[in-house]
Formats: C-alpha cells, structure tokens, sequence
C-alpha cells in the first residue's frame, strides 16, 4: 500500500530545509454553496478547511530541492478528495505564472479524485486552464516534473501527471484515468497503479519515499542547465583503433560479442545520469533503446542510445520524446547509433513502425538544439540513419554503416551466399568509406 501524506508533509519532505514560501492566494468572492448553488457545498468545504487547516485542496510555493529553485503545486487529498474546483484552478493558473516569470520549473505533487461535482461543468473546465498553463510553460522551454501520490486519478492525472515531461511516481500509488468508484466492476485493480503505468510508458519512474528527494533534486538539475554547445563525441572503446581492411571485415567487428555496447559508452561518458522510459502511447523498449540525461564535463547533455538489437517502435517513439523535450530545453542531444535495423515483424508493423521511425527522423531535422552522433557498432539502414545527425556523425573503427545488411542487399541481388562478402565491400561500408563519401564527419580513436 502507498503511504499518504498530507500536502505540507509531502512538501516538508522534498524541500530544502526551511527554503518553502507559499505564494499568494488569489483573491474569489465564491458564491454560495458555488456555482450550482450545490446545497451543503459551504458547510463541506468548512469541514474539509477545519480537518486539513487548508482552504482549498491544492498548496502552491516556491522552494529549493536539492539546491534547485521550482515552483511546487502539493495537493491535499484531505480537501474534498484533492478534486478541482474554480478556487483550485485560479491557485494552479497563479502558480504556472508566477514560474514563468521567474524561470523556475514546476513541481506537482498529485494526489486528486478528479474535478468537484459540487461544481459540475464550471470545475471540469478548469482542466482547461490547467492544460493552457501547462502548455504555455512548455512554450516557455520550462520543465515540468510530477510526482504521483495516491492516489492520482480523472483529470488531474490526465493533465498534471500525464502531461508532464517527466513522471515519477511513490510505489503502490493508484495511478489512473478512472478512479477505484468509477471502473468497470471487472477491472483488474493491478492496472490502475504506479507500477503498471511505467510498464505502459506512461511513467518515467517508481522511485521509494526515502530516496525521491535525491531523485526530484537531480532531475530538476539536469533539467535547468541549457547550453549552446555541441556534445562532444565520445572516445572510441575496446582498444582497437585500427581501421577495418575490408567491407566484411567492418561487419565482423561490429558485430563482436566482446565489443563495447551502449552502456559502456554511457558510463565512461557521463559522470551520472538518469533514464527516461515509455513513448507515452503505451510502450517501452528498454531492450533496444535507451534514453535520458545525465551530465558530462560539468554540463546536462541528452543521450538516445540503441543498444545492439533491432530497436522497436516503442523505443523510436521515447528517443523522439527525449530529442524534443532536450529541444525545448535547450539541451545538446547525443545519439548512439548500433543496431543491425529496426524491428521489422508484424507486431512491429502493428505498432506502427514506420510512422515511429519517421518520427525521429522529423525530431533531429527539426532540432534547434545541436546534436552529435557516434556509430558504435551496427548502422543498419534507416533504423540506424533516423538517429543520426546530419553533419555532425562520427563513428569508431569497429563500426560500420549500410544502406542494407550485406546478407540482406546479396538476397535482393539474387547473388549467392558466397559473394556476401564481396557484397559487404561493394557496399562501401567501411568508417573510412563513409568519411570518403562526406556520409560522417569523422573517426573517434583512429
């Protein structure tokens, strides 16, 4: 069971020491027993004030966390079932502006049933303020990082959990559109929680009480530290810096067992880092691409990895969230391109692999930000070029890059198995081929 806390606990526990300012209220003259004229609205309300010490089901400040100023939205659960009203969306409205003229990023707490019926429509609609603060923050190049509580449910998860650029959430917390009151009465109860959300993609992280400050505190560092500066390259690993001798021979050493994979690259590179998981359409591929940020040489870069298999679609829709999310913050972007092509099965076909791959494709064109490329291993065909960045792709010597797989090109030639080889070198793979043919910018480790 997911523990609960009140709002100012849930803030106490994340904040710097003695660093919490509550922002002002906005000032409502509310009409009696709201909108509807509900009856016993007031008297409700006075209860929940009188049994949490709050006036409305959401508490809004700024606060340092883990040396990092944002702007924290922690909803009391306690006030009406941390549910949405006018009141609450004014609170919210205020908060997000008050972020974007300061420049903090945002903080929700989620713990909310969903909109006040007591409301009706009136409190429904401000799921529409919330959504336009939200996007007008994100237009800002401002991060948005949620923590889900339980329980996160109805449209408060629909729009400050889901609608965050990272999600995090405490293990067991009921996590869903639909709240417990409101799911078909056969509903699996298992997949209305944190943990079937980040098996989904919708979510980011389930991350224990005990270490979610130090978590929360590295996001939002990483997340705060643009630059303008290229990601550099990094070194080539293994040891080898020879180049291959022939087509065949690329091919042979790029597909090593003993030769270094994506997160050996990642280790030496980055001095900590943080993943990203999900395409937020209901998949993962933690198997064939891995994504996120983590600092090198003292500044945030962004990093979208393919790890040696054919990625599948779930893991080309994350590396696109992540390069656009980088964009938009400003991040440099490096990608590591090794896979012999994209998953081409029928369940990848299902999952829309092509509109997937596309995708990236159309996130490293449109990219403000710069971003770098390293081929370590296998560049199969496009599956391996949506990756890359133009201009600006390096490889190492035990690498290659192919417009098709040797095997695969001798097939569609109708050639025997035989002049596969002879094939590989035709195809003109080698790193040093691709530098010839202006394909990459160079060789890290020649």
């Amino acid at each position: 069971m997911a523990e609960h806390y009140s709002a100012r606990e849930a803030v106490t526990a994340l904040a710097d020491d003695a660093t919490f300012a509550e922002l002002p209220v906005p000032a409502r003259r509310p009409k009696p027993d709201g909108p509807l004229g509900w009856p016993g609205y007031d008297a409700s309300r006075a209860r929940a004030a009188e049994r949490t010490g709050e006036q409305e089901s959401v508490v809004c400040g700024t606060a340092r966390i883990g040396g990092t100023r944002a702007v924290l939205i922690a909803f009391e659960f306690g006030f009406l079932g941390g549910s949405l009203g006018e009141g609450t969306g004014d609170r919210l409205e205020a908060a997000y502006a008050y972020a974007r003229e300061r420049r903090f990023p945002v903080v929700p707490l989620v713990a909310t049933g969903g909109s006040r019926m007591q409301e009706g429509m009136r409190a429904l609609t401000q799921l529409q303020r919330v959504a336009r603060q939200s996007a007008l923050t994100r237009e800002a190049g401002l991060a948005q990082v949620a923590v889900l509580r339980d329980p996160t449910t109805g449209g408060g998860w629909a729009t400050l959990g889901a609608g965050a650029d990272v999600v995090l959430a405490l293990p067991g917390a009921q996590v869903g559109f639909a709240g417990s009151r409101v799911r078909p009465a056969d509903a699996d109860p298992a997949a209305y929680t944190a943990e079937a959300q980040l098996a989904a993609g919708a979510a980011d992280a389930v991350v224990r009480p005990e270490e979610l400050r130090e978590t929360l505190g590295r996001w939002l560092r990483l997340l705060t530290c643009p630059s303008t500066t290229p990601a550099p390259p990094p070194g080539a690993l293994g040891g080898s810096t020879t180049l291959p001798a022939t087509g065949w021979d690329a091919v042979r050493r790029a597909r090593s067992p003993q030769r270094p994979r994506a997160t050996a690259y990642l280790d030496a590179y980055f001095t900590d880092r943080v993943a990203i998981s999900g395409d937020r359409c209901g998949g993962t591929d933690p198997d064939g691409m891995v994504c996120g940020f983590g600092t090198h040489e003292g500044r945030t870069v962004a990093y979208a990895a393919q790890t040696g298999t054919a990625a599948r679609p779930a893991g080309y829709r994350t590396a696109a969230r992540l390069i656009r999310l980088a964009d938009r913050l400003g991040i440099p972007v490096l990608t590591l391109v090794d896979t012999p092509g994209a998953a081409n099965d029928a369940e990848a076909e299902r999952q829309g692999a092509g509109a997937a791959i596309a995708d990236v494709f159309a996130a490293v064109a449109g990219a403000r930000t710069p971003v770098t490329t390293l081929v370590i291993g296998e560049g199969g065909s496009g599956g391996a070029l949506a990756l890359a960045a133009p201009g600006n792709t390096w490889a190492t010597p035990d690498s290659y890059f192919s417009v098709i797989g040797p095997e695969l090109a001798a097939a569609i030639l109708k050639r025997p198995p035989r002049e596969v080889e002879a094939t590989a070198d035709q195809l003109r793979i080698r790193p040093q081929d691709l530098v010839e043919l202006g394909v990459i910018r160079g060789i890290v480790g020649e």
